[in-house]
């Protein structure tokens, strides 16, 4: 087992009626508050509303600040920066999913730091010393955005999607009711599923490390999931499994299922790309890349492939190359089995084989950045991982 360090501060309400906790929470840590949320399915459902009565019961006052995008952008977060500074904000709650919650998180940083870019912050040119507090108000079950020290932003003017992690990106609060989980359509549902498993997926396969209580936790978050995220994409108003799928959300990505054993987030790397220059969903773009990726590597992991195909999936093939790839097999039939697509070419975008290379470059920035702890792989082994996306069985 490695060594780590588990360091995770939010406070977290979770249950039905919660959003009414959210005044009184955010009270402990300021009194003038930027509310960023999406495209208003917040407001249509009443929950801004709500949460705004609570914070105003709770003395402090609001400013609204809407339209965060589902790959939330640097330009959108810049424009919130010079809200939250003239408003004088002193908090910055989230309310939506994780790209509302990390659009919060960009404009914290930014806010604190009127004198750096926030693009300098998110690439680390300049060091992040100081952020405004964060919290979050959960609807969507996807990103773990609510506990994570993570946040991603797309410079659509570059055409690069990156992702900065530090404490200072951890929410002070965190809110979650599964009953808004209802409003959603099941194909972002089916996305947010599976980005929670890779968020797992990310942090187990990797090989020549024994870590048994993280590898119980992250197998059973994974068969919870499972189970259960199928069951909230059928029907999002099962209270139950999408309270399952949301808990979910949260462990999947605040760091649990890493102690010991660490992350590799090469999957990440390969599906950033394809949301920075076509716009993919976060969820799909992992889902359509994994099966190509996971048949490059799993010889190399292979005990670690086939302990997820017996432990997570339930093969009972003694061998282990029939294990690992009867696993792989079962992984990609359940993306298909909830609406993701599995390939390329499965996407609703234009991707040609001369594309392939430039995507490659993006994912190893420019080829210095070799991705995956189980065989380092350069531009040239990305751009072939792509080629075999491309097309499905």
């Amino acid at each position: 087992m490695d060594n780590f360090r588990f360091h995770t501060p939010t406070e977290v309400v979770f249950g039905k009626g919660v959003e009414s906790h959210a005044g009184a929470l955010a009270a402990k840590h300021g009194t003038r508050t930027l509310i960023v949320y999406g495209k208003g399915s917040v407001v249509k459902s009443g929950l801004l509303s709500r949460v705004k009565a609570s914070l105003k019961d709770a003395g402090i006052e609001c400013e609204d600040f809407g339209g965060a995008q589902p790959n939330p952008t640097l330009s959108h977060a810049e424009e919130g920066v010079k809200k939250a500074l003239g408003f004088s904000a002193d908090i910055i709650i989230g309310v939506g999913g994780g790209s509302a919650i990390d659009t919060a998180k960009a404009i914290a940083h930014g806010a604190a730091n009127p004198d750096k870019k926030l693009w300098d912050i998110w690439t680390k040119k300049v060091p992040l010393t100081k952020s405004l507090p964060i919290g979050a108000v959960l609807t969507m079950p996807a990103a773990g955005s609510e506990m994570s020290n993570s946040a991603v932003l797309t410079n659509t003017e570059l055409g690069k999607k990156g992702g900065i992690g530090t404490d200072f990106n951890r929410c002070r609060f965190a809110v979650m009711d599964p009953e808004w989980g209802a409003t959603l359509p099941p194909y972002q549902v089916a996305a947010g599923v599976t980005d929670i498993m890779m968020h797992t997926m990310e942090r187990y396969f990797i090989p020549s490390i024994k870590c048994d209580l993280t590898d119980e936790i992250a197998e059973g978050l994974l068969r919870t999931v499972i189970k259960n995220g199928a069951a909230a994409v059928k029907d999002p108003s099962d209270y139950d499994a999408m309270a399952e799928v949301f808990w979910a959300s949260s462990l999947s990505h605040n760091n649990l299922t890493e102690c010991g054993r660490g992350r590799d987030f090469s999957v990440h790397k390969l599906g950033h790309p394809l949301s920075a220059r076509y716009g993919v969903t976060h969820g799909a773009s992992l889902a359509c890349v994994w099966k190509a990726w996971a048949e490059a590597l799993y010889k190399e992991g292979l005990s670690r492939f086939a302990q997820f195909g017996r432990r997570v999936w339930g093969v009972c093939e003694e061998d282990d190359e029939a294990a690992a790839k009867k696993g792989i097999d079962k992984t990609v039939a359940f993306f298909k089995s909830i609406g993701m697509p599995t390939c390329l070419n499965d996407l609703n975008v234009s991707i040609g084989e001369n594309d392939l290379p430039q995507l490659a470059l993006d994912a190893t920035a420019n080829d210095t950045l070799r991705l995956s702890r189980i065989r380092p792989l350069d531009a040239k082994a990305v751009e072939t991982i792509y080629r075999s996306a491309m097309q499905g069985d």
